[in-house]
């Protein structure tokens, strides 16, 4: 038999592999009828986002189907974070060519499975289709936020402290060590760059514990720290100073740096590391950082917010650092 004989038709598919991601939400109903129904918790509101992936594209193609999975599911959760929501559920959409057998979709939803009980986040439908091209995987989250608590990218004000979370540079330095393009670090540090490209983390929790206290804008930074910085910006119509040296990097990150000075450009504006970027009060810097403890993200002071457009990032000297390019853009 051969290994395209070995794909379950649509609805066998669905029964099979998808339906039991979907069984803890009642509104589901199995994923037997054509809608699903979310029923908002009194006194809040629902956030939508969504996200296509495409084999060859966004990912290399050849990674274990169940990272594959977790990255898609995490990608969205993390625009839930930026905006302050908590996740309550998601839809997916799969077109799958003949080539991908059972075995590929039994680790595929066993990875959904896997993040969908961490996250505390469930299925509830989506549609499955062949294709004669490529893999395309697209995933719809839905988040709560209490009544217009929603955090936007608008409101950065001058005088502002910008904040982010993690490490960065770890998601495009990862990528370009899966394709073989980065070399004279060790083993080790080769490996936590592959698996923070392949398995980010989303700072679900961190925003939604310091919205009620403050005014805050944010992003995640998926096109690159520049360019979501440059987002948050251009919407609240002010300008964003960044100090290069105070940039959080991860040992493995730092190797690659001092080897090669000129990877900060990649650092700054590679992408996909999936970090939380955002601006709050600087009379708030203090309870920024003890909130941040508690919820156990790390979170770095990088700059501050002035008037005027755009983003400069500067030396300790203050003299500016030019970058070829900001961030990643989508074709």
């Amino acid at each position: 038999m051969t290994r395209a004989a070995k794909q379950s038709g649509e609805f066998d598919r669905i029964a099979r592999y998808f339906a039991p991601l979907a069984a803890s939400h009642a509104g589901a109903f199995g994923l037997t009828d054509d809608a699903a129904v979310i029923t908002p918790a009194p006194g809040t509101e629902l956030v939508v986002t969504t996200d296509t992936i495409v084999a060859g594209v966004h990912y290399i193609g050849d990674e274990p189907p169940e990272l594959i999975a977790a990255k898609l599911l995490r990608v969205n959760l993390s625009d839930l974070a930026a905006m302050g929501a908590t996740p309550r559920a998601y839809t997916l959409n799969v077109a799958l060519p003949s080539d991908i057998d059972d075995r590929w979709l039994e680790a595929f939803a066993g990875g959904l499975a896997e993040d969908q009980a961490r996250f505390e986040v469930t299925l509830i439908g989506g549609d499955s289709v062949g294709t004669p091209g490529p893999v395309v995987l697209s995933l719809t989250a839905y988040g709560e936020v209490p009544a217009s608590g929603a955090v936007r990218r608008s409101a950065a004000t001058p005088g502002d402290t910008v904040f982010v979370s993690g490490t960065i540079g770890d998601g495009a330095l990862g990528l370009r060590a899966v394709r073989g393009e980065l070399s004279g670090i060790s083993e080790t540090h080769t490996a936590a760059l592959i698996a923070r490209y392949r398995k980010p983390e989303p700072r679900l929790g961190l925003l939604a514990r310091l919205a009620p206290e403050m005014a805050l804008a944010a992003a995640d930074v998926s096109d690159g720290l520049v360019a979501d910085l440059g987002h948050i910006a251009d919407a609240s119509d002010v300008a964003m100073v960044i100090r290069a040296d105070d940039i959080p990097l991860s040992t493995a990150a730092r190797a690659v740096l001092d080897r090669d000075p000129e990877a900060l450009a990649m650092i700054l504006s590679g992408g996909d590391d999936y970090e939380l970027v955002f601006c709050a009060p600087h009379a708030d810097s203090d309870v920024v950082e003890a909130i941040a403890k508690e919820c156990d993200v790390p979170v770095t002071a990088i700059g501050k917010v002035e008037k005027g457009p755009g983003v400069r990032v500067i030396r300790a000297d203050g003299s500016g650092i030019t970058l070829g390019r900001t961030g990643f853009t989508h074709g």
